[in-house]
């Protein structure tokens, strides 16, 4: 893993927890291993490294620290609608860089996203995309994997769009 990998790593999972999703202390703790390996240096990441299984419950708050110190912290908008189109933002940004499975990304668009913003344009083709490799089956005489691209495509058009909408801003 290269330095660059560890704090892409290091972001990633601040950005989990951040949107609430679970991370367990021996996640925390090998993403700090993997860091200190792969060179990335802070106060906290060698005591965040080094922590023994029953020393786990000192993971989460030694993780912030790193972050801190790194400037990786990451805290969702205060406001409901703008925090989950930050979660959908994050999620479709995964899909098209290849580091989440498109039909789970989909999925998570369609549930913790888009439902919750009133089912916007904006996320139509992702949530459609979603349905379809839901409900996927093989005498629909399309290939999964086609779906898969389709869903890739509509990650990346979406980003776009909002890349855009902010540039315009």
């Amino acid at each position: 893993m290269t330095r660059d990998d560890a704090l892409k790593q290091l972001s990633h999972l601040a950005r989990e927890r951040a949107f609430e999703r679970h991370v367990g202390s021996d996640r925390l703790i090998q993403s700090g291993l993997d860091a200190l390996i792969a060179g990335v240096e802070s106060p906290s990441l060698a005591m965040l490294a080094g922590l023994l299984r029953s020393e786990e419950p000192e993971a989460p708050e030694l993780f912030d620290q790193v972050l801190e110190e790194l400037g990786l912290a990451f805290h969702p908008p205060a406001d409901p609608r703008a925090a989950k189109w930050a979660l959908a933002d994050w999620i479709a940004g995964q899909i098209a860089d290849g580091s989440l499975d498109p039909a789970t990304g989909t999925h998570l668009i369609w549930t913790e996203a888009a439902y919750d913003l009133g089912r916007p344009k904006d996320l139509e083709p992702l949530v459609r995309c979603g349905h379809f490799l839901d409900a996927w089956d093989e005498s629909w005489g399309v290939a999964f994997e086609q779906l898969n691209e389709e869903a890739v495509e509509a990650a990346k058009q979406f980003l776009e769009t909002r890349a855009a909408a902010e540039a315009g801003a």
